[in-house]
């Protein structure tokens, strides 16, 4: 999706995130995040104490009083601009997406066929229901199921691909999306969602964050800093009168400020991942997006991460999706050669992948160049589900390749027989997993061809990975249970289901849900929406039907199979941040704490001064320099809440250990040195 991929500082979107912050800091948008919002009462606490002070009525010194409100404003605004610039990402997709979008000229039928009477309207004015007719070189103006006629689609508007896609009526490919163009033949589709709710509109809202809503796990880490910043306010507050009773049963001393408690409120609460936690969850949406995978919310990117049981098709998926031919066995008495020739004469006029297979397999392992077809007078005879064969009649030869039974029935008809050492090596390769086909010329059986689905490279591997991060990968596949099994085994599958119809499926989720497990699957067909609709994470194809589309809460615009695997780790991608940045976040408050608790008390309690162990220059230097460093930290911890923390495949044991190890102990020693260094550039400056 590289064409609506931004740099992490597009200068354009910063331009309008510095913007966007200052518009943010409208009170009803402030108060939806609670951690801020305090620090925006303190910042406009500060400034009305600075104000007082220039009247020579001021707790403090003006210059100090004014240091500290001004880096609680920066602290403000640095969280708003880490949102807006996670939306500003989105936005800028969104406006891609929006130049997408036209109005465009539709032929809408009075009957659902091509010879219908139409008249031309607006694709604005199509209903759900309506039925259109769209040829080559004209947009499809709506979301719809193609009914008749079979295109060459191009979707680079909404995949970003460049390469065009085969729809048609019926199956699995019958799906259109509005804003695409047709680019050979013709396609009358049926309109399946109004102007305003297509599936381009949808995206537009998601992406640009619209519809964002918090997942619950953001809900509840929201609930739980938010709790965190009650406490720490309470306490807070009741220092004050405490402040003042120890200086007057001392008789000595100085009570803390309204500034100094202030700042050490906002050095306590976590404003860290408070200020940093939205723009997590955006730019989490964003790496989905940037993987060409729509989410229809944030629950659905959030619930991928927590996944721990994979469905995977077969074709596709684990293997390439098309049978090669990968030997030849011939009958007793035949050469390895002769049946190489018949097998790649009958394939000549054979375009499906299996048959090219054949072609190339004879020529790389014989040298046996193709034929002119035109040449050798040759007369094709093509597959059809009746025959389930096919080949070439030429010269007085008719050869044909097919089903076992399909050739064992025209063996006879031309009086031959059926080999027993043929019989048992179509028995070996089915039992193995294979496809057998056999190749006869007239009475006489030649011998037969392996075709086998490919694994692909390193699948087993990447299984092998997720086995270790706890997740239970299961091959889905209609094969019969003996070539399930022996391609589960080479591809390193935990388990499969063989047979699969869409009752096993759903039959088989709800089995893993009710143990306590979390399942994530993927499906392009209606007959898939059931299981779709059960699965926790349920990735349709967007060249699947609309059923499909609509039973998901994640789509795959690129129809790759294969990204559910990559969807999973984009969410663990996001819990994975969220929670280093917390652990981060928490260990920076406790380090803080060594800064400004003994700066803010030691005029009333001088024994805390044995607490300085940064040996800051003086408590007002102390104050300041850990509010300069609270608000800086939010700004430098911006990309990696955008980028995410890097993905490691490990188990969550060592996920865990890693994380306290490298962003707990991290987040304890960063203070110690950002602090100091502020402080001493603060003396360099003679700015306290």
């Amino acid at each position: 999706m590289s064409r609506r991929q931004t740099s992490l500082f597009d200068p354009q979107i910063v331009r309008r995130a510095i913007k966007d912050s200052f518009r943010k800091l409208d009170p009803r948008l402030m108060l939806r995040n609670p951690v801020m919002f305090v620090v925006y009462v303190g910042s406009f606490l500060t400034t009305g104490l600075f104000i007082e002070a220039l009247a020579g009525k001021g707790e403090a010194p003006a210059g100090f009083i004014l240091g500290v409100s001004v880096w609680l404003w920066f602290t403000v605004l640095f969280a708003n601009f880490a949102e807006a610039i996670a939306e500003g990402r989105g936005k800028a997709q969104a406006a891609a997406l929006r130049k997408t979008r036209k109005t465009t000229i539709a032929k809408r039928l009075a009957a659902p066929r091509r010879d219908a009477n139409f008249l031309q309207v607006a694709s604005t004015e199509l209903r759900k229901g309506d039925v259109v007719l769209v040829e080559a070189g004209f947009m499809i103006p709506g979301d719809g199921e193609v009914i008749d006629g079979v295109a060459s689609v191009n979707e680079a508007a909404v995949t970003g691909e460049s390469a065009p896609v085969i729809r048609e009526s019926g199956g699995d490919r019958s799906s259109v999306t509005g804003g695409t163009q047709v680019l050979s033949d013709w396609l009358v589709i049926r309109i399946t969602a109004n102007p305003g709710e297509t599936f381009l509109d949808r995206m537009i809202s998601l992406v640009e964050g619209a519809r964002r809503q918090k997942t619950p796990n953001e809900i509840a880490l929201s609930i739980l800093l938010a709790g965190l910043t009650l406490v720490f306010l309470m306490a807070t507050v009741t220092l004050l009168p405490f402040s003042i009773y120890s200086v007057k049963a001392a008789g000595a001393g100085v009570p803390v400020t309204v500034t100094v408690l202030t700042a050490l409120l906002v050095c306590l609460i976590p404003t860290t991942i408070g200020g940093l936690l939205s723009a997590i969850g955006i730019a989490g949406m964003d790496r989905m997006i940037q993987a060409n995978v729509i989410a229809t919310s944030g629950r659905a990117v959030e619930a991928a991460g927590d996944v721990d049981v994979l469905l995977l098709d077969k074709t596709g998926t684990i293997t390439l999706g098309n049978r090669q031919a990968t030997e030849f066995f011939p009958a007793a008495g035949v050469s390895e050669t002769d049946l190489a020739d018949a097998a790649q004469l009958s394939s000549l006029a054979d375009e499906t992948p299996e048959g090219r297979s054949i072609v190339v397999l004879a020529k790389e392992r014989f040298r046996l160049r193709e034929r002119d077809v035109h040449a050798l007078g040759a007369r094709f005879v093509p597959f059809t589900a009746q025959t389930r064969m096919s080949g070439v009649d030429l010269a007085g030869r008719q050869i044909r390749k097919g089903a076992a039974d399909a050739v064992e029935t025209f063996v006879v008809g031309q009086g031959g027989g059926f080999p027993a050492d043929v019989r048992s090596r179509v028995e070996g390769i089915a039992t193995s997993g294979g496809t057998p086909l056999v190749v006869a010329e007239g009475p006489r059986v030649l011998g037969v061809i392996h075709l086998k689905d490919v694994v692909k490279g390193g699948i087993r591997e990447r299984f092998a990975e997720l086995r270790e991060m706890g997740i239970k990968t299961v091959m889905i596949t209609g094969d019969n249970p003996l070539t399930a099994a022996a391609i589960a085994a080479e591809a390193g599958v935990d388990d499969f289901l063989a047979q699969a119809t869409p009752e096993a499926k759903l039959k088989l989720i709800r089995e893993y849900q009710s143990g306590g497990r979390l399942v994530a699957m993927t499906g392009d067909g209606t007959n898939d929406a059931p299981a779709l609709a059960q699965a926790d994470v349920a990735v349709a194809m967007n060249s699947g039907t609309q059923a499909a589309k609509e039973a998901a809460n994640l789509v795959d615009l690129d129809s790759n199979p294969t990204k559910l695997i990559e969807t999973v780790e984009i969410g663990k991608q996001l819990l994975i941040t969220r929670g280093t940045l917390t652990t981060f976040s928490i260990a920076n408050d406790v380090a803080k704490y060594f800064a400004i608790i003994p700066a803010a008390f030691a005029t009333t309690y001088p024994v805390l001064n044995r607490l300085n162990l940064m040996h800051l220059a003086s408590p007002r230097s102390a104050i300041l320099s850990a509010v300069i460093f609270n608000a800086l930290i939010i700004i430098v911890l911006i990309p990696l809440a955008l980028k995410g923390v890097k993905f490691r495949r490990h188990t969550a044991s060592r996920l865990l250990r890693d994380n306290l190890l490298i962003y707990g102990l991290g987040g304890v020693i960063v203070p110690f040195f950002g602090i100091k260094l502020i402080d001493l550039l603060l003396q360099a400056l003679r700015l306290v």
